[in-house]
């Protein structure tokens, strides 16, 4: 279905004639659209965001960037992508996703329903992420990395009272490793490549590559089983 019912667009992108546009659509300066995309009903892209006085999360140079949608990408129903996010071709955000400034998808790479992404949190080419996941700033996902659903990036020890200059601090998640649901990760840890959080999870401290960690707080417990879940 070609919709584009109610599409409101800035006269400077460009709808590609196979584009799927749903209803109801917003398209800001910015916005630049690959072949045979898929934007569904009242999804925005390229949004300016809306941030507290206080915000220090803005990141003026990825808001000046272009919006971009690779080729043959989804974007869900009711999704917000704010200016400067990106996805690689074949992407796909779930509904109700939201993409910060400078996010940026790799190729075939999936945030599931309600997923949270912030700014210049990058994310690996064919990188699994389930519904309601929330990625703090400072993040980055490698490739083929499997997130659960429920998993909670923090990012700022402080809560709040970081003092000026300090950097937010995510998490690390290595090539192929697996985050199980419901696991919560706290700011500066990484896990190794082909490691394994099983669910539920609080990890204060690195996961080696190619271990599995479980528990609150998380400890290593053996090697992770690469054909099959921690158990």
């Amino acid at each position: 279905m070609i919709a584009r019912t109610g599409l409101v667009a800035d006269p400077s992108v460009v709808v590609p004639d196979d584009a799927r546009i749903g209803a109801h659509v917003v398209l800001e300066a910015g916005a630049v659209l690959g072949a045979g995309v898929t934007v569904q009903h009242h999804a925005v892209v390229g949004k300016q965001p809306a941030l507290a006085p206080t915000s220090r999360t803005r990141d003026a140079s990825a808001l000046a960037r272009p919006t971009v949608l690779g080729d043959g990408c989804v974007v869900g129903c009711g999704a917000v992508l704010v200016a400067g996010a990106s996805l690689g071709a074949g992407a796909i955000t779930g509904d109700h996703t939201f993409l910060r400034e400078g996010a940026a998808l790799g190729v075939g790479a999936v945030v599931g329903h309600g997923g949270a992404v912030g700014p210049g949190v990058a994310i690996g080419a064919r990188t699994r992420i389930q519904n309601s996941v929330m990625l703090g700033p400072g993040s980055l996902v490698e490739e083929d990395v499997f997130v659960g659903p429920g998993v909670i990036v923090t990012n700022d020890p402080t809560m709040g009272r970081r003092e000026d200059g300090r950097r937010l601090e995510g998490a690390v998640l290595r090539r192929g490793c697996r985050i199980g649901a419901a696991v919560v990760l706290m700011p500066g840890v990484e896990v190794g490549a082909e490691a394994v959080v099983a669910a539920g999870s609080l990890v204060t401290r690195d996961v080696p590559p190619g271990m599995l960690a479980m528990g609150t707080p998380a400890r290593v417990v053996r090697e992770a089983r690469p054909e099959a879940g921690p158990v």
